[in-house]
């Protein structure tokens, strides 16, 4: 036997060899449920909309894997090409016999046209197989690029051609990928371009009632692309919630915090912001570890550990979740439980107050312990003195009313704001056993975010001071300062206590030190012990109308035996006292 005939016995081995691969792959396909065969370029093109004719690119060496179809023997070949059919066995090992030849002449390009990223065969399907066979990869091709209007990758698959049937559907509609060339607004479910077009569908109505004209949808959607989606997409960015839901995009996630914001809109009966519902969205059903185990802990928490000794959010985990920019609005949500312990609603008033520095949204909240103990007057009564008193304010606001435990509520709308401001009716009594039975002290230490503490008359917020100890809280607490000092803006006194942890005069210099990168200039105040007298003191003599610290420290169960500083504060002043977490 000579060499020659060596080839060719060889060459047969190998094709039987994928023929039998080729018959596993299509069983294993099938138990799986999907596709193993080539995509048919008559079925993209008709999918895509493309024009048959193309641009000539000339020969080039492209990737073997890109491969993905043929352009009429699509049925012949599995989807790593390899053959099915038995009649193709000669000329297929023909072609091995003279690829692996060492005397061999070499073959000729293979003819391809190209669709996206990804290639179909005209001519030269056998070569291809035997390529892929023998591990190239990179193949010499005559190369005939057709334009489309969404790409088509490499790895495409026939569920994948659904989606960009859809996606093309959807331009050819609202002709996006015209009037905003760089928007970026595929998806990753079937069905979804559907309920992304309903959306502007419903904007074209909107916005033909409201110009009194009849909107072409070209300039709906384009109008709705700038004005309602990237609104939401900003603030998908801007915390980072791509990132908590890997393998979908930002329309994915468009579509999912549009319908979530209006499940909370219908269960709150006021307005969410898009950035509020997108971090409820994270919070709740991001598949991240960090995330599912923070639900399972909390969850296992509630169930064994007793409310007054739970811990609560880590130092900072509001400011991370809220990732407000340096310049950005910190507080655009504030939420302001009423109750019938506070008839002459201070903390509504001081909550408007702060809303007004803060160009701020207020929402009312009002929690019935049992569902059928008040009446409807009653609740229609609030509901009104909360509307009157926000548009006396021209604030924008809404106002909801739950049932249930009142703490537990308060938190879980917590979650949707950026304050939450709560009259002080109860403070932390001084006695030990009183004080781990203390509800204000319960809700402070669970509260995800920042609480304002009213036990007083409303103030002006014209004057703040800082009480700073070093502790991860106190420097939360100087982050807020630092940015109502500077947005307000407001004077700021910072105040340290001799004996209160670290040393007092290093923490002085510390808070000086940070104020003044953000351009804040505070008078410094050095106390002795007590610490909430001198705190008190202090406040009294530099003119403040509120406080700034941080919430609790130690541990729940010490505070509660040892007492707390913070509570110490709580029950002595009638200034509004800001407690960040």
């Amino acid at each position: 036997m000579d060499n020659n005939d060596i080839g060719f016995y060889q060459a047969r081995q190998d094709f039987q060899r994928a023929r039998q691969q080729a018959a596993l792959q299509e069983v294993l396909s099938r138990l799986r449920g999907k596709s193993a065969d080539l995509l048919s370029f008559e079925d993209v093109r008709q999918k895509l909309h493309a024009h048959p004719s193309g641009v000539h690119r000339g020969v080039q060496n492209i990737p073997v894997a890109a491969i993905v179809g043929s352009v009429g023997r699509y049925t012949d070949f599995t989807r790593t090409f390899l053959p099915k059919n038995p009649k193709d066995e000669e000329r297929w090992v023909r072609i091995m016999a003279l690829v692996t030849d060492p005397a061999g002449s070499g073959l000729p390009p293979i003819e391809v046209i190209k669709v996206g990223d990804a290639y179909f065969v005209q001519d030269g399907h056998h070569r291809v197989s035997v390529a892929r066979a023998l591990g190239a990869d990179m193949i010499e091709a005559y190369v005939n690029e057709i334009p489309t209007n969404v790409s088509l990758p490499a790895d495409a698959n026939p569920e994948d051609l659904i989606l960009k049937e859809e996606f093309t559907d959807f331009l050819e509609r609202t002709r996006l990928n015209r009037s905003r060339p760089d928007s970026n607004l595929e998806l990753t479910a079937a069905g979804m371009y559907a309920e992304l077009l309903d959306h502007i569908q419903v904007h074209e109505y909107f916005m033909g009632l409201d110009q009194r004209r009849e909107i072409p949808i070209e300039e709906a959607a384009a109008h709705w692309y700038d004005t309602v989606y990237l609104p939401v997409v900003e603030a998908i960015r801007e915390r980072n919630i791509l990132g908590e839901f890997p393998g979908r995009t930002e329309a994915d996630l468009y579509l999912w915090v549009s319908e979530h914001r209006s499940e909370l809109q219908q269960g709150f009966g006021e307005f969410i912001s898009p950035a509020s519902a997108a971090s409820d969205l994270a919070n709740k059903f991001s598949p991240r570890a960090t995330r599912v185990a923070a639900r399972i802990g909390k969850s296992l928490a509630g169930a064994v550990v007793p409310e007054a000794l739970e811990s609560g959010p880590r130092p900072g985990a509001w400011r991370e979740e809220k990732a407000a920019p340096e310049d950005g609005q910190l507080f655009g949500e504030i939420l302001v439980p009423l109750s019938d312990d506070d008839p002459e609603r201070v903390a509504l008033d001081q909550a408007i107050r702060f809303a007004l520095r803060e160009h701020a949204r207020i929402h009312g909240l009002h929690v019935m312990r049992d569902s059928a103990g008040e009446t409807e007057d009653h609740l229609q009564g609030l509901r009104e003195e909360f509307a009157k008193r926000c548009e006396e304010a021209s604030l924008v606001g809404g106002m909801a009313v739950e049932s249930g435990d009142v703490a537990k509520t308060i938190c879980d709308r917590a979650l949707l704001a950026d304050l939450v401001v709560l009259h002080l009716a109860h403070p932390p009594a001084s006695q030990p056993l009183l004080r781990l039975g203390s509800g204000f002290s319960a809700l402070i230490r669970k509260c995800p975010r920042p609480m304002l503490a009213v036990a007083g008359p409303a103030t002006a917020l014209d004057r703040a001071l800082l009480a700073y100890d070093g502790s991860p809280k106190a420097k939360e607490a100087l982050f807020v300062a630092a940015y109502l000092a500077a947005r307000w803006p407001i004077p700021l006194t910072v105040v340290s206590v001799e004996g209160a942890g670290e040393d007092a005069e290093d923490m002085l210099e510390e808070a000086d030190e940070y104020l003044l990168s953000r351009g804040v200039n505070a008078t410094k105040l050095l106390r002795g012990s007590p610490v909430s007298d001198a705190i008190l003191l202090a406040a009294e003599s530099s003119g403040s109308d509120f406080l700034i610290l941080g919430g609790y420290g130690s541990n729940p169960m010490v505070e509660a035996v040892l007492g707390s500083q913070v509570d110490a504060i709580l029950r002595e002043s009638r200034l509004p006292i800001l407690i960040c977490r």
